[in-house]
């Protein structure tokens, strides 16, 4: 499950990340073999933050790139299990998990690689309440069955967990012509989610409102696709979807405490917040449900709203909803 190869691509969905990274993550590429790597054929890199110890699952992982990299970082005490449909890229997976166990000089493996479907996770054997995080990197829009994709994530992860992916997305419905065109299709064009139906999917099926971390415009260098395409705009873009409890009005001041590895002195929560260390921020009632609810809460220091203020970062939103960060394609 990948979008074309990326020397076949006409778009520029796949050619930089959104955001520098950090030096930690590349630190831990670098440690991955040669081959995983080169038969690696996902866009982009899509790393959340606060792993050590979690139990993490990669929606369409192909050759075992995300998985490895994210095995170093969840450390030796947390997990890491990716899925996928094809199995020529799962025998590259795993030919080299003993390689990266004593690379890594772990005592055992610390992932492990499942074939099946992003729609069915149920029956791939994974089991309800088990994950901390899932993560996929331009897989969803693949999908004929996205509410399915959404729905099995939510199932199988824990009260508190985390889909945190990168996908593209319109910026309205498709036509079926576009739904429809090989090109397109393997552009990671064709299957892209109008942004509002993300955003009524994950909160039928459960999830608190999606949160916008990145978005990128993508431009389509191919006068042909581009006449096909007419006005509709895509965006490569990154959210972060969390099982929480229902949302609470209550705003609250939080003081991030600057440990999380690799954010000792910030953290870009979403493309609203960014929590300087030991500083005061408020947060309205849908991040302080996420923050207190998730991983994030022993990160966070929380107090009732009406103390000082200091000077965290909070930014505007990118459209007018007022309550679901959106990526901006008009």
């Amino acid at each position: 499950l990948t979008c074309s190869f990326h020397d076949r691509l006409t778009n520029n969905a796949c050619l930089a990340p959104a955001q520098p990274i950090p030096a930690f993550v590349l630190k831990a590429l670098k440690k991955i073999h040669p081959e995983v790597t080169s038969k690696y054929y996902g866009c982009g890199l899509v790393v959340p933050e606060c792993l050590e110890g979690c139990k993490l699952l990669d929606l369409g992982s192909g050759s075992g790139r995300d998985c490895y990299m994210l095995s170093q970082l969840v450390g030796e005490k947390g997990h890491v299990t990716g899925i996928d449909m094809t199995e020529d890229q799962l025998e590259v997976a795993r030919k080299y998990v003993d390689h990266h166990t004593q690379e890594f000089g772990y005592e055992k493996p610390n992932v492990d690689f499942v074939r099946g479907y992003i729609e069915a996770l149920k029956e791939a054997g994974l089991e309800e309440n088990s994950f901390d995080i899932i993560i996929s990197n331009c897989v969803v829009n693949l999908s004929p069955d996205k509410r399915k994709v959404l729905s099995d994530a939510y199932r199988v992860l824990k009260d508190g967990g985390e889909l945190y992916f990168s996908d593209v997305y319109s910026s309205r419905k498709l036509s079926d012509e576009i739904k429809n065109h090989k090109v397109l299709w393997g552009e990671c064009l064709g299957g892209a989610l109008w942004w509002e139906d993300l955003v009524r999917l994950a909160q039928e099926v459960g999830f608190s409102p999606p949160r916008l971390v990145t978005a990128n415009v993508i431009t389509v260098d191919n006068m042909e696709l581009e006449a096909i395409l007419g006005d509709y705009q895509f965006v490569s873009a990154t959210y972060r979807l969390f099982k929480v409890p229902k949302i609470s009005n209550k705003a609250s001041l939080v003081i991030y405490n600057g440990n999380i590895t690799g954010f000792g002195e910030s953290l870009e929560f979403d493309a609203q917040y960014t929590f300087k260390v030991d500083e005061v921020v408020e947060v309205d009632g849908e991040v302080a449900s996420i923050l207190s609810h998730s991983r994030f809460a022993e990160e966070f220091t929380f107090q009732p709203p009406g103390g000082p203020a200091g000077c965290g970062v909070k930014k505007p939103k990118v459209c007018a909803n007022t309550r679901t960060m959106a990526p901006n394609v008009s």
